[in-house]
Formats: structure tokens, sequence, C-alpha cells
């Protein structure tokens, strides 16, 4: 599918699949970072791509959609793979560090890498002037919604809170990296499934070892909290939640989907308040309104 044929604008199907993905990835940081006391962060990162690359094959098999036909996007695959392994040992690496709040924000900062590098690849999907603002109201937003948690010490870490941050950060630049990658080379025109194996294959592959080399300890006792907590980062998250978002990627601009992003650490904080009893202070419900703003700006 070429760049002039995606949808430049968001239909509610694919706004209300959007919300329903950011939603879940803005709990996914609280679900890695509680899982870290039973397991290693490679190990964690690692078998949650192997779990749901095994799924999006029978996925694959059952529909009969062919995975393994050369159709010349082996070389940005195996470029997303490891830009995607990279992301996720940055994150989970970084989550002993600093918090998951000040992680998620720092992540969401990818829709910058996004909106510079895609004028290159796709001149349709050039911002505007007013767009541009739109973003920066949104990425305000997400800070302004965070800032009373940057000058709070976390007593749960393990180092300097500012590597977890600059973890944080490449991963933001990998993950817009990953984005670019796929539009940018035969991974665009390719299914939604084997770009999303594709990425947990070489992952998985890359975590596992990279975790073997570190010497992390394999736990051998799950306990049912672990494997709660796995199962749905690797079910929910990454095998249904990526599928989604690839689909959306094929079908529509990459700027648009983008911004919508930045509402990830919001609905963390909106589900920490109805699982958790958390309270919402003024200050978020000032930011989810200059974040609607934002998200008007870059979509109108």
């Amino acid at each position: 599918m070429s760049s002039s044929s995606r949808q430049s604008h968001l239909d509610p199907r694919a706004v209300s699949l959007l919300l329903l993905c950011c939603f879940l990835w803005g709990i996914n940081q609280v679900a890695a970072k509680a899982a870290l006391t039973e397991i290693g962060p490679l190990w964690q990162a690692g078998l949650r791509s192997a779990v749901a690359g095994l799924l999006v094959w029978l996925w694959s098999l059952s529909r009969g959609i062919r995975l393994f036909e050369r159709d010349g996007s082996l070389g940005g695959g195996l470029l997303a793979g490891a830009l995607f392994a990279a992301e996720f040992a940055c994150i989970f690496v970084g989550l002993q560090y600093t918090s998951a709040s000040r992680m998620v924000v720092f992540i969401y900062l990818s829709p910058f890498v996004v909106a510079l590098g895609m004028p290159w690849i796709a001149h349709s999907e050039k911002l505007s002037g007013r767009q541009w603002a739109g973003l920066v109201l949104a990425f305000g937003a997400v800070a302004f919604a965070f800032v009373e948690g940057f000058s709070s010490p976390h007593s749960d870490t393990q180092g300097p809170q500012w590597w977890g941050d600059a973890l944080g950060v490449a991963a933001a630049v990998l993950w817009g990296g990953m984005m670019l990658a796929i539009r940018g080379t035969r991974l665009s025109t390719a299914a939604a499934e084997k770009t999303l194996l594709y990425q947990l294959g070489v992952s998985a592959l890359a975590l596992c070892a990279a975790a073997l080399f570190a010497g992390e300890a394999l736990p051998l006792n799950w306990s049912p909290r672990l494997v709660g907590l796995f199962g749905f980062q690797a079910v929910v998250v990454s095998f249904a939640s990526y599928l989604a978002w690839f689909w959306l990627m094929r079908h529509y601009a990459a700027t648009r989907l983008a911004v919508f992003t930045l509402s990830t650490p919001l609905f963390g904080l909106l589900a920490g308040a109805l699982l958790l009893g958390e309270g919402i202070s003024t200050r978020l419900v000032m930011a989810l309104v200059a974040l609607a703003a934002g998200i008007v700006l870059v979509n109108r």
C-alpha cells in the first residue's frame, strides 16, 4: 500500500482501536516493573517476545496468512526487529533505575522522531505549522501531568535515576526509528502479522541471548502473580495490541497515529485511579484537556 493510498484522517474505528491500545500500553510499564521483582529485565523482555511470536505464528496459520514467502521484506524486517529488541532492552533495564511513570514519559518522545523523519519518506505526511503546534501542545500536556514526580525521590530503584531516564530517551529514539524503518522499507506493504513476527522473532533471539550473556537467572518457580503479569504483557500487549498497531500503521498516516500515543501515560494514571484508588489531581484534568486539544490540531 502506497503512502498516498493511506487514509490521512482517522475514522471512528481507528480512533477506538488506538485508544484501546494506548490504554493497554499505559499500564504495561507498571506490569513490567512489578514483574522485575521475580524475573530479570532481559529474560522478561525476551520470553514475552517468544510467547507472543508463537501466538502470531499460530494466528497466521489459522487464517492462511503466508509469513515465509519471499517478498523483499527481509532486510527491513531484520532492521525493525533489531530496533525493537534494542528498544525493549532499554525499557526493561531502565526500569531498574527509574520509575514507571518517568519511563513512560521519556518513551513518548517518539512522535517527535516520527514527525521529523516521515517527510523524508512520505512527502504527503509533512506536518504544517498548526500540526507541529498541536504535537508540542500534546507532549507538553504529558510532561505537565508528570512534572510533580520529577522532583520526588524513588526508593525502589537500583542506581542513579538519570541513567534510567537516559535509557528511556534512547528507547524513544529506537521506537521512532522502528516506525520509520517499517514505513520506509518493503514492510510497508507486508501483512501486519509478518511485520510483527519479524520484530518478535528477532527480539526474542537477541534478548534471550543477551540474558544468557549477562548471567541473568531464569526463574524456575513462576508464582501466580508473575504468570499474570507476564501473561498480560505477552498475550494482551505484545500479541494483540501490537498486531492491531501494525495494522493501523499499514492503513493510516503514521504522523496521525503517533500523536495519539501521547495519551498512553495519562491512561496509565487513569488506570491507577480506577484499579488502585489513586486520586486524580487538577493537574491531570488540565493535562487531559490540553492533550485533547493537541490531538485535534494534529488530526484536523
